[in-house]
This record gives structure tokens, C-alpha cells and sequence, in this order.
């Protein structure tokens, strides 16, 4: 166990014979096509459903497509890495765990508490989207009247969003198996769906509309895209606004970016497959490559039904637009109601498995010792039960009394910082333990995790520079929790000062 104090790091051997403890062994059980399953179920869902005519109306037009071929590509850097590394330490926590046998404990803590941004606030602003729409489906059963939300002493509370987290914790405390099943059916039902828009969507399409294809830049003031709301890098190079041109297109590709955040999740799996070194990395990869494409498909059709400028959020009818808003102006108002319903089933299994990554994460911490280890014992079905209680009890909170805007830039940026530090650190333990069996290796190292470290900088800088005092403030809290609490009851710093005193003794 090399390194001391704050950089003291955890070996692969050692990660791996902790999977073993009786009190807290999660059951292997799941294959290749159950991990492309979830990669597929987390991915396809609020992204794009909610985002692509949004995004193609406030930022970048016509050339949203675009965006999104940029965002997959630093995913696909990324997600080479994350394969790599799963193949090499396949156990629970992700980038939490693969930073503690590369970068030390301090470092390892700081991913940790940035995933437990990026997953519980993701499954909570999912969560409010899907409590949205199901308002919208029980309005075609029950009429206009019907809420998913209730005043009850001032407050605003989403019932919606609650039921939705009590059910998909049950789920996942019952076996991960079990939430793999519903996932391939839900996830069969969206994908289905999808197909239907861009293939219905085609009769709809006018070449006009895709022109021009890189809209010129608003004019100073006339977006709130200004001042604090706009990208960074364009603040940096001294644009005036990030809404359209190409600092639209860059801020766009850092926002749709959230769309694809997900496969990630397939990596906390690792530590629950039953060949990890050959099944996590067709998991992510394969997951990533569906997605991409059907990604593309949907945002060219969408903006080729109807003028970007009618799909801006200040667009009229008020509000913000969904994939659904250009088939209702195309008058194919039953279209909207099946999309409607499709991104139900879509966001149901994108909350479920943004819970299951945060329980992971959460479970590797709690069995080090930087969180309370009875949040890692696992039950009778193999799952860790306290630990998705906690989850619940907290995803449910944020989902039902708080209100979702900008969360997914929160989201973005934290996910981004993960993705730099496994892309890091697949290199760092190429260099210093390339005797470690890999079931699957990078190409051209260190070429294609540098490609990854700076395109992910790239996106984070395109974020605008409101949610980068929320991160700061968010790692700020963090390492105060680490010096606090974390530090001192490390399991690996008590077994480090065991190991000296036996040697003094």
C-alpha cells in the first residue's frame, strides 16, 4: 500500500480481496447484454426527450446534430478508458475506485463526492422531468385536472417524483438482476419509440430548415445567454453571448453532452458481472455506440420538421419544447401523445439506474471507511439495503421539494471531472503496474487518454460560469467532509498504522 497521509493508495489486489468480505459481498449475476442494457436504459432518456429541441432552439440550431457527434466523441475517448480500467479492477465505484489505486485517497474521496453529485442530483432532476410527463399521461386517462403535485402547508410537493424513487429503490434492494429484467423491457419499449420519430418524423422533414445550418450569433442582450449564463469559454474569448454561431455549437455540445452521461454507470456494475474483464467493456462500449446513433437520427429529424427558432424555450406557446412540440405543430398531435408516453418509459429506467450507480459508489466508500461501513453491509438478496435506503431518502427529498432548473449543468461538470481523472489515471497505471492483466487495453496510450483529459476540458470550459461556482462550492464542502470525518477513519489508514506498529513492536 504505497504512499502515506493524503495520497496513500489502495492496490489493485487489495481492492479486489475486499470483494470477498462475507459482510458486504454483492452477488455476481449479470452478462455483457445486462450491462448494455443499462448503459442503454440510463442513456436514452432525458437527453433526448427534453433536450434536443431545446438545445437546437436556445443554442444551437440546425446544428445541434453536430453537437451531439462532438459530445459522443470525448464520451467515446472517455468510455475507452473506463473499459480499460473496469477490466483491471473490476469492482463497485467506478472512478471513485480506480482513482484510489492511482492517485491516492484524498484524490479518490474528491471523485467520490463529485459522482455522488453527478448520480443523486442526476436521478432527482430526472426524476422531476418524469413526474412531468407523467402528469401529461394521466391527463389523457383522467382529463386536464389531474397533478402530480400537491400544496401541502406552503410547499410544493411532487408526489410524482417520490413514488417513482420508493419503487425503483424496492427494485434494486430486491437483486440487480431483477432491475436489469425491467430495464430491457422498458428500454425495448423506448427504443421502439424513438425509431417511430425518426422514421415517422422523415415525411415531415424541410430542407429549408436545416439552413442555415450554423446560425449567426445573437446580438449583446438579446438572450439571457450573457454575463454569468454564458459558456466560459466564450466569456474567456470575449464573446458577447454563447447563444448560436460557434459559440452556440460549442456551449450546445457541452450541454446535450448530459444525454449521454450514463455509460459510466455501467462501470460501478463491474464488481456484479460474472466477467468483468470481457463483459464491462462490451457494455460500455456497445451501449455508447447505440446510443450515438439514434441520437443524431432524432435531433436531425427534429430539426428538420420545423424552424429552430420556433423550438427556443421563449418561443411561443411558453415553455420549454420537447420532441413531442414538433410533431404537435405539424398537427400530429396522437405522434406527441406516444412520445409523451415513451419518454416516461424512458426516464423510468434512467432514475433507476442513476440510483443504482449512486449506491455503488456510496457502498465502495462506506466499505473503506470514508462513509459509515454499515452503509455497506449487504442483505439477504445480495444488495446493499441501507445504503440504497439512504439514496432513497435523499434522492426523494431533492426530487419532491426542489425544482430542477440547471441541474443538469451541475450534472455535466462533475461528470466531465470524473472522466478527466480515469482517462489520467489509465495512464498513470499503465506506467506504474503494467503488469496487471487487462482484459481490455486503450489504443495508442498516451495519445487517446490526453485526446480524452483535453476534450472533457474542452466541454467543461464551454459550461457556464454559474454552475462552475456551484461545483467549487460543491468540492469545497467536500474536502471539509474528508478532513472532518473521512480522513480519520479510513480503513486503509488504520490498517497502514497497524502495519507500522507491528513493524516498530
Amino acid at each position: 500500500m504505497p504512499g502515506t497521509g493524503l495520497w496513500r493508495t489502495k492496490t489493485v489486489e487489495q481492492s479486489i480481496a475486499d470483494t470477498d468480505e462475507p459482510d458486504t459481498k454483492l452477488r455476481r449475476n449479470l452478462t455483457a447484454w445486462d450491462l448494455t442494457v443499462f448503459g442503454v436504459a440510463v442513456v436514452i432518456g432525458a437527453g433526448i426527450f427534453t433536450l434536443t429541441a431545446r438545445t437546437a432552439g436556445d443554442l444551437a440550431g440546425p446544428s445541434v446534430a453536430l453537437a451531439f457527434v462532438l459530445a459522443a466523441i470525448a464520451c467515446a475517448l472517455a468510455a475507452l478508458c473506463y473499459a480499460e480500467f473496469a477490466s483491471t479492477v473490476p469492482v463497485a465505484g467506478s472512478a471513485y475506485t480506480f482513482s484510489y489505486a492511482t492517485f491516492g485517497e484524498f484524490v479518490a474521496w474528491i471523485i467520490g463526492w463529485d459522482l455522488v453529485l453527478e448520480f443523486a442530483v442526476g436521478a432527482a432532476a430526472v426524476g422531476k422531468g418524469w413526474s412531468a410527463y407523467l402528469q401529461v399521461v394521466l391527463g389523457y386517462i383522467f382529463g386536464p385536472d389531474v397533478k402530480t403535485t400537491a400544496e401541502i402547508f406552503g410547499l410544493t410537493v411532487d408526489w410524482g417524483a417520490l413514488l417513482l424513487v420508493i419503487v425503483l429503490a424496492w427494485l434494486l434492494t430486491v437483486g440487480t438482476k431483477l432491475s436489469s429484467r425491467v430495464s430491457l423491457v422498458i428500454t425495448g419499449i423506448k427504443v421502439a419509440i424513438v425509431l417511430f420519430v425518426i422514421f415517422f418524423g422523415l415525411s415531415f422533414v424541410k430542407s429549408e430548415n436545416y439552413t442555415p445550418f450554423i446560425p449567426d450569433a445573437a446580438p449583446a442582450g438579446a438572450t439571457s445567454a450573457t454575463g454569468v449564463d454564458q459558456s466560459l469559454f466564450s466569456a474567456l474569448a470575449g464573446g458577447a453571448t454563447s447563444t448560436y454561431g460557434i459559440f452556440g455549437l460549442l456551449a450546445a455540445a457541452s450541454l446535450v453532452f448530459f444525454a449521454f452521461i450514463g455509460f459510466d454507470v455501467v462501470a460501478t456494475t463491474a464488481e456484479e458481472t460474472k466477467h468483468p474483464q470481457r463483459a464491462v467493456p462490451r457494455g460500455i462500449l456497445g451501449s455508447l455506440a447505440i446510443v450515438t446513433v439514434l441520437y443524431v437520427g432524432v435531433s436531425l429529424v427534429v430539426v428538420g420538421m420545423q424552424p429552430y427558432t420556433q423550438l427556443a424555450t421563449s418561443a411561443e406557446p411558453e415553455g420549454r419544447k420537447t420532441l413531442a412540440t414538433a410533431f404537435a405543430v405539424n398537427g400530429q398531435d396522437w405522434a406527441a401523445n406516444v412520445i409523451s408516453i415513451g419518454a416516461l418509459a424512458g426516464l423510468t429506467t434512467v432514475v433507476m439506474v442513476l440510483l443504482l450507480g449512486q449506491v455503488r459508489v456510496l457502498f465502495a466508500m462506506s466499505r473503506d471507511g470514508l462513509l459509515p461501513r454499515g452503509l455497506a453491509k449487504t442483505g439477504k438478496h445480495g444488495t446493499p439495503g441501507r445504503a440504497t435506503l439512504l439514496v432513497a431518502v435523499l434522492v426523494g427529498i431533492a426530487a419532491t421539494f426542489f425544482e430542477a432548473d440547471k441541474l443538469e449543468e451541475m450534472v455535466n461538470v462533475g461528470t466531465l471531472f470524473a472522466f478527466i481523472l480515469v482517462s489520467a489515471g489509465v495512464w498513470v497505471l499503465r506506467r506504474t503496474r503494467p503488469d496487471l492483466p487487462r482484459g481490455f487495453r486503450v489504443p495508442w496510450v498516451p495519445l487517446v487518454p490526453i485526446l480524452a483529459i483535453l476534450a472533457c476540458l474542452w466541454l467543461m470550459l464551454n459550461l457556464s460560469v454559474l454552475t462552475w461556482l456551484r461545483f467549487i462550492a460543491w468540492m469545497v464542502l467536500g474536502v471539509i467532509v474528508y478532513f472532518v470525518y473521512s480522513r480519520r477513519n479510513s480503513l486503509l489508514g488504520k490498517r497502514m498504522k497497524d502495519d507500522a506498529d507491528n513493524s516498530v513492536s
